[in-house]
């Protein structure tokens, strides 16, 4: 296509890309905007008995009647000849009845202006302004039957040109209002705007002082306005099929398509063609963009029009002659739901820009449906600074709504009746507003918290304002997340534990509701309880475990018992509150228990269920081996006291499980837990009797150490996993009795004698322990006084067992009177028997009598 040009018709297109004055942008660096002022026009159309201005037609229809009237002043040196035409595509030249005249300068036309009727087929209307000389009007019909192409791709373009156009200059206009009457309000409504118009913002301009932000979102406006999908199926409509002229492929080139409001290149290229090709009249043809303000056409152009050869031709596209493209509107939040009390009330959408820059839709009102079929009309009006349809809703004062309504919005795109989406509305009501689930003791003093509060609705809130219990508002930032929630940030940092409030505001309320909540003092963290199938305890671990009062898995409730800290860390074993409470509960189960502290917080915690804990029972035990010399003349008096140079020999059956395995361990301890030991297989102190019963040996004094004594206790260690304390053994150390010397006297006391004395708790002379006496604490002496034995044997209580009567035979030795001392018994402790022997007299010298032998 390009072959068909003459290289004189490239050089005068390359000489006007250079110059700028037609095609100003497509090729310079510098391209001129569309400041200058063309001459406005005057235009209405009338459909049936309907007639609207200009700025409320977005397409024409065959059988449309089109007013057009040129505004010059009467006193204009300069003549314009306006000529309208219709077309009818690309590839068929308009009949020349289709084209009609306006002498603007005089005449009928000058006066009433020219009224056109829209043909059958027509798909175009464009009009010219040309200055006033011979063979204008031949001249134009002849250029635009020779190139039907260039005039409707000229068409198209400078339709989508007007629309991008009237976009933009809403944008600025909006910027530039609220630049100097509400800068503040700026970093809000530039996103809103830039949503409905479909204009690209620089986010970097709303970090800027707010006196600033309105002259940096109004710069590089080349590159503000986004592809709109709605625009483009307006002009799309200005066509029918591809044109395949010179214009269009040309305007379709990289070099082409770059400069000054971009999609305005298409029809600026088309009408350089126009320049280069058509001589006859001495015509240069001018794009001329319309803003449209009621039935006026404002013209704006980007070149000064010429008086002299080559005289400039204004070019106006008017609206295409085609079915109505009505817009894509819909809510930006379907799910989302509405305050009716709201003022003002916003709806939010997007998806049509020209619903915003235009006026093509009109007469909007929202309608809605209340209680008794009564449909109330609320008139609707676009704000893109908004971002939505500003309602109305001075109708529904006083009117009832119920719990919910749906209303949709409708009224006028141009000629046509226009059903848009649905919203929708709620009503004022009261609400029991509560915080999400866990989180009613999050509130901690000292620092920000972040709650959620639900309710049926949050859409009607106005305000939310926390203040403490002397009235006192604290700090609160909230924020509507879903249509019955909202997320509250509580500034905390200087509040104390106790009693807050939460005032809700609503829309068309002037009573708030009131929410009771609590602060706490900072608590401790749980991280988990864990309870083996079987047992009756738990442990639950955690920090500042001291502060839980019970804890409740599974209906069973669980109450603390001892407290345990390691490296910060607490472990708290639970109780059950009831013995015959059963967990229902089985091994590898995930449960959630409910801890609760002494303050009243609840807070959930995973419970941990594992396997049984290894167990054994006891089913026999005997003590054996040296027992040194003279500690072997106390006999014990209870199978469970151990001596502590004896060995232990024991065996245990398995429970659970329920047979020993080679990896299984017997761990043995002092009550205290001062000193332990572990028996186990690989060190000898374990014989697998059967895979159910293991017997082990243990020596308390090697084992334990020979400063353990007391009950003894065992459990079952298998896998890492230790089982529940049983009892095993009393350890008891032995004194050492030597010689027991008797006076003379049946009513004497005795004097016993010995090593580790002290290890005796108290001494009797009869087995019913009626007058004993007994040993003081730190007792070092060799001897002491001690009741005459009854039977010839005494009894004894061992200071590690005292609960155990032992006897201990000795052989009696009569003492001889001595002449001048008096053996003396041991001063008596404090807390002594009524009865205690004092001090003997002298005795004769002793004789060796023999104890009787022990009984029983």
């Amino acid at each position: 296509m390009f072959a068909l040009f003459s290289l004189k018709t490239k050089r005068a297109l390359a000489l006007m890309l250079v110059l700028g004055f037609v095609a100003a942008g497509a090729a310079s660096a510098d391209p001129a905007p569309f400041d200058l002022t063309g001459p406005p026009i005057e235009m209405t159309v009338t459909r049936g008995a309907v007639t609207l201005p200009v700025a409320q037609v977005p397409n024409l229809a065959p059988g449309d009647k089109v007013w057009l009237k040129a505004d010059l002043s009467a006193s204009q040196s300069a003549h314009y000849l306006l000529v309208a035409t219709f077309l009818r595509g690309s590839t068929d030249p308009p009949p020349t009845n289709w084209f009609s005249r306006c002498e603007t300068w005089s005449g009928k036309c000058a006066e009433k202006g020219l009224t056109l009727s829209v043909p059958k087929d027509a798909q175009q209307l464009l009009v010219f302004l040309a200055p006033e000389t011979g063979g204008d009007f031949k001249t134009l019909v002849d250029a635009v039957r020779g190139r039907p192409g260039v005039f409707v791709r000229s068409s198209q373009d400078l339709d989508q040109a007007q629309l991008d156009h009237a976009r933009l200059e809403a944008y600025l206009a909006a910027i530039r209002a609220l630049g100097e009457s509400d800068p503040a309000r700026l970093k809000e409504a530039a996103p809103l705007l830039a949503r409905s118009l479909a204009i690209k913002v620089d986010p970097k301009c709303l970090d800027q002082n707010p006196q600033l932000q309105a002259s940096c979102l109004m710069q590089g406006r080349e590159s503000l306005i986004l592809s709109d999908g709605h625009s483009a199926s307006i002009t799309q409509e200005l066509t029918s099929g591809a044109a395949s002229d010179l214009a269009m492929e040309a305007s379709n080139t990289p070099q082409m398509k770059s400069g000054f409001y971009g999609p305005y290149i298409g029809s600026l290229i088309d009408i350089a063609r126009l320049f280069d090709s058509f001589h006859t009249a001495q015509y240069q043809y001018i794009p001329a963009l319309a803003s449209v303000q009621g039935q006026r056409l404002a013209l704006a152009l980007n070149a000064p029009p010429s008086f002299h050869d080559p005289k400039s031709v204004l070019v106006l596209a008017l609206p295409a002659i085609a079915q109505p493209q009505f817009p894509p509107l819909h809510a930006v939040d379907p799910k989302e739901t509405y305050c009716a009390r709201k003022e003002p009330l916003v709806l939010p959408i997007d998806g049509a820009p020209l619903v915003f820059a235009t006026d093509y839709a009109h007469g909007m009102t929202l309608s809605v449906t209340v209680p008794g079929a009564k449909t109330l009309e609320l008139p609707a009006t676009a704000d893109a600074a908004r971002g939505g349809f500003v309602i109305d809703t001075s109708a529904l004062h006083g009117a009832s709504l119920g719990s919910s309504v749906h209303a949709s919005l409708h009224g006028t795109w141009g000629f046509d009746r226009y059903d848009g989406p649905g919203f929708e509305l709620v009503d004022t009501r009261e609400q029991g507003w509560a915080l999400a689930s866990g989180e009613e003791s999050a509130l901690i003093v000292g620092r920000e918290d972040t709650v959620h509060l639900r309710a049926g609705s949050a859409s009607c809130i106005a305000d939310i304002t926390l203040q403490n219990a002397a009235g006192k508002l604290l700090k609160l930032d909230w924020k509507a997340l879903r249509p019955d929630g909202a997320e509250l940030k509580l500034s905390l940092e200087n509040a104390d534990p106790g009693e807050l409030t939460l005032l809700v505001q609503r829309y068309g309320s002037s009573q708030p509701q009131r929410l009771a909540l609590r602060a706490y003092s900072e608590g401790g963290h749980l991280d988990a309880f864990t309870l083996h199938t079987g047992d009756r305890q738990g442990i639950l671990r955690g920090t500042r475990l001291d502060k839980v009062q019970k804890l409740v898995v599974n209906e069973v409730e669980f109450v603390p018992a001892t407290l345990a800290n390691s490296a910060g860390h607490d472990e708290l074993t639970m109780q059950m509150s009831t013995a015959s409470a059963a967990t229902g509960l089985t091994a590898g189960e995930s449960a959630t228990a409910h801890v609760t502290l002494q303050d009243g917080r609840v807070y959930d915690v995973r419970t941990l269920v594992e396997s049984p804990r290894p167990s054994a029972v006891l089913i026999g035990k005997s003590a054996h081996g040296s027992i040194s010399g003279a500690a072997g003349n106390i006999r014990l008096g209870n199978q469970d006291e151990l001596p502590q140079d004896a060995q232990l020999t024991f065996a245990l059956r398995a429970q659970s499980p329920a047979s020993f395995s080679h990896d299984d361990k017997v761990e043995v301890a002092t009550s205290d837990g001062s000193s332990s030991t572990v028996l186990d297989f690989s060190n000898g102190a374990m014989t697998l009797e059967s895979s159910k019963v293991a017997v082990a040996t243990l020596d308390p004094a090697k084992g334990l150490g020979s400063s353990a004594f007391g009950p003894l206790r065992y459990r079952m260690v298998s896998s890492g996993v230790v089982g529940d304390w049983r009892p095993l053994a009393t350890v008891v150390r032995l004194p050492v009795l030597q010689r027991l010397e008797c006076p003379g006297g049946a009513s004497k006391a005795c004097r016993l004698s010995g090593a580790n004395l002290f290890l005796l708790e108290s001494v009797a002379g009869d087995a019913q322990f009626t007058q004993p006496t007994p040993v003081p604490d730190g007792y070092t002496e060799q001897s002491l006084s001690v009741p005459r034995p009854t039977e010839g044997q005494l009894f004894v209580k061992l200071r590690d067992d005292p609960s155990v009567i032992n006897v201990a035979t000795l052989d009696v030795q009569i003492a001889a009177p001595a002449a001048a001392t008096t053996p003396t018994a041991p001063p008596p402790a404090q807390g002594v028997a009524p009865g205690t022997s004092s001090p003997s007299p002298p005795v004769p010298p002793p004789t060796d009598v023999k104890a009787s032998p022990p009984t029983g």
